[in-house]
């Protein structure tokens, strides 16, 4: 090629009017505008080659000459929101529906790992129990099926809904299967649980929320729904402000 070509880019680029660097612009340009330039044909190539970017011969000085007509990409501003609360956080029905768990702002509630297989599963009784009892109060039970524990909720999402129904007549909320554990699949709504310091270690593991979304108690699998203790700490958590 041309000896003086690259040095002609150079020239060209440092002495064309800027409205002359666009792409629109060099699609307008007529011979008429540079009659007075040496080496049109090779000017014709270079604007052939800015405005054909995607051409893999456009490079060296053709590159940095389009580094310059490019506008510098646009760092993202979001930021990772801290979640303060367990209100703050979102996820899903049992059977798929969007669900905001900022709709129990201000309430108390008991988060619980349920399963249909297990020993505990008679549990759900006294769950049902307790939530009738207070839901008027500002109470409220959220379910959230696990497989984590023995496989011992291996259905799907309709046979867990018929399941709760049939036997149990449940109608606290429940929610999507999640993983309880820690690691990639963990459910947000159990990492921030955890950061309390307990994570399940079995089906029917009861987190007490304070109206904050902040834990208040936490109660293992063996502890009855309506063990004194675990109704005590509900009746502290309605009564704080």
């Amino acid at each position: 090629m041309w000896d003086g070509f690259n040095t002609f880019q150079s020239r060209v680029v440092v002495r064309l009017p800027r409205t002359l660097r666009t792409r629109r612009s060099t699609r307008e340009m007529r011979p008429r505008h540079l009659r007075d330039i040496a080496g049109y044909a090779k000017l014709s190539t270079l604007i052939h080659l800015l405005d054909n970017p995607e051409n893999t011969c456009c490079q060296g000085a053709g590159a940095d000459t389009r580094r310059e007509m490019d506008p510098m990409p646009k760092q993202s501003s979001l930021r990772p929101v801290a979640v303060s609360s367990l209100y703050d956080l979102s996820t899903e029905t049992l059977l798929g529906s969007p669900a905001d768990l900022a709709v129990y702002r201000g309430r108390v509630t008991m988060v619980v790992n349920v399963a249909s297989k297990c020993g505990y599963t008679p549990q759900y009784e006294g769950l049902e129990r307790l939530h009738r009892e207070l839901m008027g109060k500002g109470f409220a039970i959220l379910g959230f099926p696990s497989n984590d524990f023995g496989e011992q909720e291996p259905g799907s999402a309709r046979e867990i809904a018929d399941f709760c129904k049939l036997t149990y007549d449940v109608t606290f909320p429940m929610f999507s299967k999640v993983s309880t554990t820690p690691g990639p699949g963990q459910s947000p709504i159990y990492k921030y649980l955890g950061a309390t310091g307990n994570l399940p270690d079995w089906n029917f593991s009861k987190y007490v929320v304070g109206k904050d979304g902040k834990v208040r108690a936490f109660f293992s699998s063996e502890v009855e729904p309506g063990a004194l203790d675990l109704r005590n700490a509900i009746t502290e958590a309605l009564s704080a402000n």
